[in-house]
């Protein structure tokens, strides 16, 4: 039996280096110089190295390297199939021998093949591995030789088969690299070097290739190594076609804001091709035959793309410095509409000027006997109900009065008590004197009249009489840097804009009180406010919790330890406008000094700022009643999208805001609510040509 196993064994090794010779004849050929043979780690260096260099064929050009690698590829496949097929034949023959001489030694005969080579032995422990090793050269070699835009075509899938090989060789035929049993382990070595040198080849793009190519290749190599990453994916071809999609259409974005059009329409172009492609195809096996081709034409069209625009960074940085310029131009174009608003704001169209100045001539050209209201007897009967109403503007406050009478159920219990400046008093008086109410009360009283209003009660208007005052709200004509224009609204100066907290004083006899300001319309009867139990509270009014801007930390300051010890940042505010007044609870509860207390510790202005919102909060901090809120809706100066039904629904409408609704600035389609109760047939109306 040892004399049949000698033989094979000779025979084999002569197989072996006729292998050996043909692995090296192509390289002495292609090298130019004789090689001597290396050793397994030698080898495997020489291919594997991760620079790239060529240590085998130094003085070889990098085309015919690689022809040398392919031919030496080729060879191999051959002759490994030639040994294979050579050793299967011994095998069969000495098996056959064995059986016949020696058919009675069964334990022999099956210990026989334990003494093949160590080859062999190792292929039968790797399992598969070694004939998908065979697949593997074959598969190299046919690809090889097909043309080159059918190996673009079926790269990725050759790519697949490698990195899917190149991991079960790692695990199985490792072992037999590292024990050097005979010849062929160094021509196995060999073989997987030469393999690994060709993926490094094939991933690495050659000298000759053009930057724009390199980075096309480098972009594919990307694409194709994420889909070797997921090669058991059914839809991996699908993942990196829709890569590319999402690509091209950010690019399309850069393509449009610079008018790049003959870009973005090759851009353009093929993405249509390769959503043709693509269609509705849910794994590789549904995509065409030459949808790599069209991948790779994606490919180079956005590598072309990518070195003409500039990056992402850079980009990013012109849009920052871009909105940050921008921003300093919003702003300040802000602070100017801001100021000419207010501006708008407080100037006086010339119909309204030309008003009060032809009924103060007509005032004082008539007979003095003809100067006096009728019904004065109701002016002090706490059973009716009293109107308040405080303004310079002669028409503002005709209306008023006249949209509450409209809709006012028993006009002759309203009475209307008007106070004015000096300069308005005589026009107010002959407005309403020309155009009588009625059954309705109406009294118009001077201001200069109320001689016990003077600096040395009035807190409040010791400091408007100030200079520090004065030139607080008026320095040189322009506001403050940093601060709101509305600060030179001349009605933060007015006396008149104070007198609510002076009602008890104003009306002596009276019990109830309805506040309204100039800028409000009347659109219901208001006569069931007066019987509304405010529950003790002293003011009724409705609150603003809705808007954020009513809340008590946007008019106090609560950086003070004296705000934020006393009030809560959070608390509702509340409207003035419209508000119902218990002066009875007024009078028990003193408010009048509550309101003058607060006045004096707010003399360096530290607690607030301006106006009378402030100073009505603290004021009425606890002794708010709060109403319905479709008693009185504001917004119509400011706020173009009020509620139409919001609107209708109201029982008085406030144009709150400096878009009033007798301004050419006035928001128009809130106008009509205003001029509606305009008598733009009244004789000084047309005089002074003012029209809807």
């Amino acid at each position: 039996m040892a004399a049949p196993v000698a033989r094979g064994r000779r025979c084999r090794g002569a197989v072996l280096l006729l292998l050996l010779a043909s692995v090296l004849a192509p390289l002495a050929l292609y090298g130019r110089s004789p090689v001597s043979l290396p050793d397994s780690t030698v080898a495997r260096g020489a291919f594997d190295r991760e620079d790239g260099s060529n240590l085998v064929w130094p003085h070889m050009a990098a085309s015919e390297v690689s022809l040398a690698k392919d031919l030496t590829i080729e060879r191999l496949g051959e002759h490994k199939n030639r040994v294979l097929s050579a050793a299967d034949d011994w095998q069969a023959v000495e098996v056959a021998k064995s059986h016949s001489s020696e058919r009675t030694d069964t334990s022999v005969r099956w210990k026989e093949p334990v003494s093949r080579d160590a080859d062999e032995v190792v292929a039968e422990g790797n399992g598969s591995s070694q004939s998908r090793q065979d697949g593997l050269i074959k598969e190299v070699v046919s690809t090889d030789s097909k043309g080159a835009e059918e190996e673009d075509g079926q790269g990725i899938k050759v790519k697949e088969l490698q990195d899917t090989n190149e991991v079960e060789h790692k695990d199985g035929s490792g072992a037999a690299a590292e024990n050097n049993i005979s010849g062929t382990h160094t021509s196995g070595n060999l073989t997987s070097s030469l393999r690994k040198e060709d993926e490094t080849t094939r991933a690495t793009p050659r000298e000759e290739t053009s930057t724009g190519e390199v980075s096309i290749n480098a972009d594919l190599s990307t694409s194709l190594s994420s889909a070797a990453q997921s090669a058991t994916s059914p839809d991996a071809t699908i993942r990196i076609i829709k890569d590319q999609l999402t690509r091209a259409k950010t690019y399309l974005g850069f393509l449009a804001s610079r008018g790049n059009h003959g870009s973005a329409k090759e851009l353009r172009a093929r993405m249509k091709d390769i959503q043709r492609a693509l269609g509705d195809a849910t794994n590789d096996g549904m995509l065409p035959q030459n949808v790599h081709s069209r991948i790779k034409a994606m490919e180079q069209t956005l590598g072309k793309l990518k070195k003409t625009h500039d990056s992402c960074s850079g980009a990013v940085s012109r849009l920052r410095t871009a909105i940050h310029s921008t921003e300093e131009r919003l702003q300040s174009h802000k602070k100017d509409a801001n100021y000419l608003a207010q501006i708008a704001a407080k100037s006086l169209p010339k119909g309204l000027h030309c008003l009060p100045l032809r009924l103060t001539n007509e005032y004082y050209s008539t007979n003095s006997n003809n100067k006096d209201f009728p019904n004065m007897e109701k002016l002090e009967d706490p059973k009716l109900h009293h109107y308040a109403i405080f303004s310079d503007n002669v028409l503002a406050a005709a209306v008023v009065v006249n949209s509450t009478l409209v809709h006012a159920k028993k006009p002759a219990n309203h009475v209307f008590h008007i106070v004015t400046d000096r300069l308005n008093y005589a026009a107010m008086k002959m407005w309403f004197l020309a155009n009588p109410l009625g059954k309705a009360a109406i009294q118009v009283q001077n201001i200069e009249e109320f001689t016990w209003l003077n600096s040395s009660y009035s807190p409040v208007l010791k400091q408007l009489e100030s200079s520090s005052i004065i030139d607080y709200y008026f320095r040189s004509g322009k506001a403050r840097p940093g601060e709101n224009p509305k600060f030179q609204n001349p009605k933060y100066l007015s006396i008149l804009n104070h007198l609510r907290f002076y009602l008890p004083e104003i009306f002596p006899k009276l019990n109830k009180v309805l506040f309204l300001d100039d800028d409000t319309v009347v659109q219901q009867d208001l006569s069931v406010l007066w019987s509304i139990d405010l529950k003790g509270k002293v003011n009724g009014a409705v609150e603003t919790c809705g808007e954020t801007f009513h809340r008590f930390d946007k008019y106090l300051n609560f950086s003070n330890p004296l705000i934020a010890s006393n009030f809560n940042p959070h608390s509702c505010g509340w409207a003035y406008g419209m508000n119902m007044f218990d002066l009875s609870e007024w009078r028990k509860q003193n408010i009048t000094d509550v309101y003058h207390t607060w006045q004096n510790l707010n003399e360096d202005r530290l607690l607030w700022k301006l106006g009378t919102l402030p100073a009505g909060l603290v004021t009425f901090w606890n002794r708010t009643f709060p109403l319905d809120r479709s008693w009185h809706l504001l917004g119509l100066g400011y706020n173009p999208n009020v509620n139409e039904k919001d609107i209708r629904q109201a029982s008085v409408i406030h144009y709150n805001g400096n878009l009033k609704p007798w301004l050419e600035i006035g928001l128009s389609k809130y106008r009509k609510y205003w001029s509606r109760h305009v008598n733009y047939d009244q004789v000084f109306v047309r005089e002074c040509n003012i029209n809807p």
